[in-house]
């Protein structure tokens, strides 16, 4: 069994920064693309950064400058720097991993982490 830990949630003001961690436990042959996405109230979950094994980036337009994704393959997690956090950026937040199981390729998903964006 996979298991997701998400943690680094919170409140801040405007202008803040918080640092987003995802950690997988269990069972599997290794990590391939790690990802963050956003859900705010009342919206559809969106794209906020993707990384593939290779370390290829995708970003958001709307947090490009501001955050940035990486990943620790020694110790199976992925992290979200997030920078300049604007009231816009409030939303539940949620690691996303494909992993490579024996012969087939799973994707997983941690249990949300809000951020709270506020002055």
């Amino acid at each position: 069994q996979v298991q997701l830990v998400e943690s680094g949630g919170g409140f801040v003001q405007p202008g803040g920064s918080l640092r987003l961690s995802c950690a997988a436990s269990g069972r599997f042959f290794s990590l391939e693309t790690m990802g963050w996405y956003s859900q705010a109230p009342g919206q559809q979950r969106e794209l906020v950064a993707t990384i593939t094994r290779a370390d290829s980036i995708i970003y958001a337009d709307s947090v490009k400058g501001r955050f940035t994704i990486s990943r620790d393959n020694a110790k199976n997690t992925v992290y979200l720097q997030m920078n300049k956090l604007k009231p816009e950026d409030t939303a539940v937040y949620y690691c996303n991993v494909n992993i490579q199981i024996g012969v087939g390729q799973y994707a997983y998903w941690g249990q949300g982490t809000q951020v709270t964006v506020s002055s």
